[in-house]
């Protein structure tokens, strides 16, 4: 067998259906020195179904910070193949510090890319994928929670999460009262046999799993925000006399017309016709 170059491998793992494993990533598993895995019994069962056995070192949450500098050391002579439980690590899954700091040393890191359960869940929504933002898992408590909606509310794109069967229910509430009864989808067991995408509103959706929280796991996809309602000349001539009272009227305009989607020259002909009526 050819050894590997030494350098940090990141490898991307079944989300369900181990036939999903690339010959790739089975090439470089069999192949590695040594395997950072998230949960050894894990890993070791991929390793059973391709029939190999590799040394194997834990590397979560928990312990990484304690586990990253001998990793880093043994990147100079040795193959280090990094994984997840499932799909592409550093996705939800510690390993950004590893590829900074192998990267920062000199070593060699190189991507084998594969499923990713977020990606497959926006292929299964039936939503806009042209432009989509990862939350990864939202806080459990319900203030950190809705604080961590609000700062998505006004982002105009599709949103993805991860979440487990006890709390969806309320996540999808939270959702729901955070950024309106938006279009939305509960993905899960993907790639799995009884794989499903469940789609209706975030409210809909929060009764359905409020007494029967699904098993596995879980994607939620929530669409983008609709157009928002064209400004009123009332809210125009607000924000002109706000704006007035700290720029002229060209700033001013082209200020509001920036904020509000409006005509810059109308807004403009606005505020002369407000400059002179208070100088009346």
């Amino acid at each position: 067998m050819i050894p590997l170059d030494p350098g940090l491998y990141i490898v991307a793992t079944p989300i369900g259906n181990l036939g999903d494993l690339s010959p790739r990533a089975a090439d470089i598993l069999s192949r590695a020195d040594l395997l950072a895995v998230e949960d050894s019994r894990v890993t070791a069962g991929l390793l059973r179904h391709i029939g190999v056995k590799r040394p194997m070192q834990p590397y979560h949450d928990h312990n990484a910070d304690q586990v990253r500098p001998a990793l880093l050391a043994r990147l100079a002579t040795e193959a280090v193949a990094l994984v997840s439980d499932a799909g592409t690590p550093l996705i939800s899954d510690p390993g950004y510090k590893l590829v900074r700091d192998a990267r920062a040393a000199g070593h060699m890191v190189v991507t084998i890319p594969g499923p990713c359960a977020a990606v497959a869940a926006l292929t299964l929504a039936g939503l806009p994928t042209d432009r989509f933002l990862f939350m990864g898992f939202l806080p459990a408590k319900e203030k950190a929670r809705a604080d961590a909606v609000a700062e998505v509310a006004t982002v105009r794109a599709t949103l993805v999460l991860y979440e487990s069967g006890p709390r969806l229910s309320a996540c999808l509430s939270a959702l729901a009262t955070g950024l309106g009864d938006r279009e939305a989808a509960v993905t899960r067991e993907i790639t799995k046999r009884f794989e499903e995408a469940v789609t209706g509103t975030l409210s809909a959706l929060a009764a359905r799993y409020e007494n029967a929280p699904p098993k596995g796991e879980i994607v939620i996809v929530v669409a983008p925000p609709g157009d928002p309602a064209p400004a009123s000349m009332e809210d125009a001539d607000a924000a002109l006399a706000e704006a007035l009272t700290r720029l002229p009227a060209s700033k001013a305009a082209g200020d509001v017309a920036k904020r509000l989607g409006l005509d810059r020259k109308a807004l403009y002909a606005r505020a002369l016709e407000m400059k002179a009526a208070a100088s009346d």
